[in-house]
């Protein structure tokens, strides 16, 4: 029964979140809209900003695993895999941002109130990141000693196009264009030298 009733509280919330903003959303209308009393509401979530947490966890999660789903994609070198989960990610949140703007709010708020759930959402990222490496390395195809070293060397070079609205307003045209100019000079330091 709670499970049920929390997804009920998640879906409302989303719903009122997208639609007004986090900012102009308060527990009773959530509660309102849950057939539930305030006082029950905070039984299952002590604030408005852990319903937000929740919110932004089943995202992160949810684009963590598309993006682990490049790891079994056959017949694609580790440069390929590593050009596809950038700008896979790059497009996925850029469209998810560009749908509904207020998501950026909710984004902000979080990364500055909560910055271990971000920090949580930045290591899934980098743990694929790092598999991609290895993969590479196994194959030979990449010079890399250490994979969760570099996963967050290039984590930090391309954080601006993991979450794009939040550092730019440029199109997704111009920042694909940067992008491809970070990833040619990534792979160009990752690739293992001719004469080695």
């Amino acid at each position: 029964m709670s499970d049920e009733v929390c997804e009920r509280i998640i879906e409302a919330a989303e719903e009122r979140f997208t639609h007004y903003g986090y900012g102009k959303t308060t527990m009773a209308e959530l509660a309102r809209d849950c057939d539930m009393s305030s006082g029950n509401l905070y039984r299952f979530f002590p604030s408005k900003l852990d319903i937000a947490e929740e919110i932004c966890r089943r995202a992160s999660i949810q684009t963590a695993d598309a993006l682990t789903a490049i790891l079994d994609s056959p017949g694609m070198s580790a440069a390929e895999r590593l050009k596809e989960f950038l700008f896979q990610d790059l497009r996925t949140t850029f469209h998810a941002l560009e749908k509904n703007h207020r998501i950026v709010e909710m984004a902000q708020l979080i990364t500055a109130e909560r910055p271990e759930f971000h920090n949580e959402g930045l290591k899934r990222e980098r743990d694929v990141l790092a598999r991609i490496l290895s993969m590479g390395r196994e194959a030979g195809e990449f010079e890399v000693d250490d994979p969760d070293f570099t996963a967050e060397m290039i984590q930090a070079a391309t954080l601006k196009f993991s979450y794009p609205q939040l550092f730019s307003r440029l199109s997704l045209e111009k920042l694909e264009r940067e992008l491809d100019g970070v990833y040619q000079l990534i792979v160009r330091g990752l690739v293992r030298s001719a004469t080695a």
